[in-house]
């Protein structure tokens, strides 16, 4: 009789336990499936913001998919500036092609501006890779809804005239001195040098919105490569199925939304980029403190 417990006592210690595993199993299937929901969700709209913002305004990949990615997934913030940059090198590319096919390039002073860009993107990437990862991300969730507000409350409406009336020399040293700048913050916070780099070219350089647009991202597209490639470098391989569906959609938007760029006013330019990015920050912020 007592063989007899001890046997009905074992035997269901081992059913038991191998029901309790299964049940594991089956919950941890499903936290698995949730969290790829949840990346590709956050990815696919990241990329499609970031794109929109690049097609739009030459506002980098990195001003909506770095502070998306830490807020949302729990990203590294040096990984996720990595894949930032990644996406923005397609994207930039489209849009500066399609801003160069409707006469919005200034390709003669871009290139000056370039060389001292790329120089001080490996400088910033390798400084944003000792500063911590709350520095970052606060920055750059910050910046994207402070930089939203700016384009609504006060769009840029320059001219071409104000640059016409500025000599060779004076076009030349602006671009190295704003190319230092820009290419730091593209290194160090993964912009591509985008949430400046329009402030840039239209308060310092005197360009208008467009010529200022399709500027910014021919520019972007060889800063982001550059800093795309120091920062795997650095900091090692990135998620590729998160980096995928990134390019993916950033390409994407960035091809539709400068194709309307190009044709809409200037002010509509600035109101929808400013909305869009006010909307995302704050959306991230909230996130942040609660």
């Amino acid at each position: 009789m007592i063989y007899t417990f001890f046997r009905t006592a074992f035997l269901t210690s081992i059913f038991c336990g191998g029901t309790m595993m299964k049940v594991s199993k089956i919950q941890t299937k499903e936290q698995g499936a949730s969290i790829l929901l949840l990346k590709v969700i956050v990815c696919i709209i990241a990329g499609l913001g970031a794109g929109i913002g690049t097609g739009l305004a030459g506002l980098s990949a990195a001003a909506v998919i770095s502070p998306m990615l830490i807020t949302f997934l729990g990203f590294p913030a040096y990984e996720a500036v990595g894949i930032a940059l990644a996406s923005d090198v397609l994207a930039s590319a489209v849009s500066a092609y399609t801003y160069g096919k409707n006469r919005n390039l200034d390709i003669k002073n871009g290139v000056v501006m370039l060389g001292t860009v790329l120089l001080f993107t490996l400088v910033g990437s390798y400084i944003a890779s000792l500063v911590s990862n709350s520095t970052m991300g606060s920055f750059s969730v910050f910046m994207t809804f402070f930089l939203g507000l700016k384009f609504i409350i006060r769009p840029v409406m320059t001219t071409k005239e104000l640059q016409e009336q500025k000599t060779a020399a004076q076009k030349f040293y602006q671009s190295i001195l704003c190319g230092i700048v820009i290419g730091f913050i593209c290194g160090f916070v993964g912009a591509g040098g985008g949430m400046m780099m329009l402030l840039m070219l239209t308060s310092v350089l005197g360009y208008e919105l467009k010529t200022a647009v399709g500027t910014s991202v021919f520019i972007m597209t060889f800063t982001a490569f550059t800093g795309a490639v120091s920062h795997m470098a650095i900091g090692g391989r990135p998620d590729i199925p998160a980096l995928i569906l990134c390019i993916a959609a950033t390409f994407t938007g960035a091809q539709v939304s400068a194709g309307f760029a190009n044709k809409a006013e200037a002010k509509v330019l600035n109101r929808v980029t400013g909305i869009v990015l006010a909307i995302l920050g704050l959306a991230m912020i909230i996130v942040k403190l609660f």
